[in-house]
């Protein structure tokens, strides 16, 4: 994984009144995830059995660039000619990035598919969840009394390098006046 993106896993559980040519199909069916913003994609096996209501229960795991702005699901069907498109859903990746959620959230997603004419035909049923970023934490020194301790400070270069520590402070927990914070967050960078 570059460090430009995140791990993606995308779980296809199912999909819903699927139709060629406007007849449920039989079987043969098969989904592609590819993401927007470069030529990266993921396909299931194909589901012999379930005919319109295929079943596929497959996780595929994609790099997602952090500027992607959506990922695209097609449902394909094998037919005895050709593979033949049925359906497509674009994705927001706002729907499962981002938010009030942690990462790492487990999203269910059902989306409706629209095939090249722009009509409905089904609907794709999905999990996604953004793999939670390590951090890591650095020691600057090997002796306890002289260590510093924290996360490598990045993004504004006019401070020069170094180490930010934050240590979060309790105070006033037993106070009525609750319009105040009972914590602050100092940060002092080393």
């Amino acid at each position: 994984m570059a460090a430009n993106s995140r791990t993606l896993e995308i779980k296809v559980i199912s999909a819903e009144n699927l139709q060629l040519d406007r007849k449920p199909i039989k079987k043969n069916a098969s989904v592609t995830v590819r993401t927007d913003t470069n030529s990266q994609f993921r396909t299931t096996g194909m589901d012999t059995e379930g005919g319109a209501y295929p079943r596929w229960n497959e996780t595929l795991v994609l790099d997602l660039a952090t500027h992607s702005k959506s990922i695209t699901v097609e449902v394909q069907c094998k037919t005895s000619s050709s593979v033949r498109t049925i359906g497509t859903a674009t994705i927001p990746a706002s729907d499962f990035v981002g938010g009030y959620v942690p990462e790492g959230y487990l999203h269910f997603l059902s989306y409706r598919l629209r095939d090249h004419k722009g009509e409905r035909n089904g609907i794709i049923n999905i999990s996604v969840s953004m793999e939670a970023q390590k951090m890591y934490a650095y020691a600057s020194s090997t002796t306890w009394s002289n260590s510093t301790m924290g996360f490598p400070a990045t993004g504004n270069k006019s401070f020069g390098s170094g180490v930010v520590t934050g240590v979060p402070v309790w105070y006033g927990v037993y106070q009525k006046d609750y319009c105040r914070p009972k914590s602050q967050y100092f940060v002092h960078k080393y």
